[in-house]
């Protein structure tokens, strides 16, 4: 992912509302959002080069999410899928605080990334590079490819709409943030964050919704789940400069123990 919003448990009567953009290079082979024939409670995209997803949900009541860390001239080739995080959690059982515990002692054998995973009552986040770890209090949450909240121009302008949305929810709160996440206006660059790429690259880069010629966002994703356990998952995809490829929407009840 390069944008995720997350707000959990503050929003009645939802327990968790998501709202996610996956920016890609548009030649990275990747499967839409469906359930898997070898785990077949795990509702999730699948990348078809490396394994792994970045967002994912199970009927169980688990999420996960990640996004990649953005640091020029740092990747490592021969490290492995960070998508395999997300997998990992989504496969498990293990609670989300021990869950991002447990990355402590591998964490630094990936590229740079920050996770955030939902075992359907807590929320937690791990970073190989962001100081915020472990379990998270109930709140409102924004991530791009830095650590978490970290206040670049795209995370400060989402999570503020994102906030006035769940404020008061609209009846059609679903095609609101879809909306959100299509908002393709750059950031000023006074704004723009600093992290090694040129100008063009950050300015090119600062809207909710990318798209250059290379790269850009690939899908977009909103989770909807409510305290009753009712869950609700559309993502559309996109092909280059943001043509329209394709949705999903699946509804389905959480089998919580």
């Amino acid at each position: 992912m390069c944008l995720l919003m997350v707000a959990c448990r503050t929003v009645p009567p939802y327990t968790l509302v998501v709202a996610a953009n996956r920016d890609e290079s548009y030649g990275r082979p990747a499967a839409p959002a469906a359930f898997w024939h070898d785990a077949p409670d795990l509702l999730a995209g699948r990348d078809l080069e490396a394994g792994g997803t970045w967002l994912g949900v199970t009927t169980g009541g688990r999420f996960a999410a990640l996004t990649n860390f953005r640091e020029p001239g740092q990747h490592r080739p021969d490290a492995p899928s960070r998508g395999a995080l997300v997998e990992g959690f989504l496969r498990s059982r293990t609670s989300a605080p021990r869950y991002t515990a447990s990355l402590a002692k591998t964490a630094s054998s990936y590229n740079g990334f920050t996770l955030l995973v939902w075992d359907g009552k807590s929320l937690a986040c791990a970073s190989n590079r962001g100081r915020r770890q472990g379990a998270l209090p109930p709140g409102i949450y924004g991530l791009s490819n830095g650590t978490l909240d970290e206040p670049w121009p795209k995370v400060n302008r989402a999570k503020a709409a994102f906030s006035r949305l769940l404020a008061h929810p609209p009846p059609a709160l679903r095609e609101d943030l879809f909306r959100l996440l299509g908002d393709r206006e750059p950031a000023p660059d006074e704004a723009l964050p600093h992290t090694g790429l040129p100008l063009a690259w950050e300015r090119a880069l600062s809207p909710a919704f990318v798209t250059t010629d290379l790269h850009g966002t690939r899908c977009s994703t909103v989770l909807l789940v409510t305290d009753s356990g009712a869950a609700e998952l559309e993502e559309r995809t996109f092909l280059r400069r943001g043509e329209p490829a394709g949705r999903v929407r699946l509804s389905f009840t959480l089998s919580r123990p």
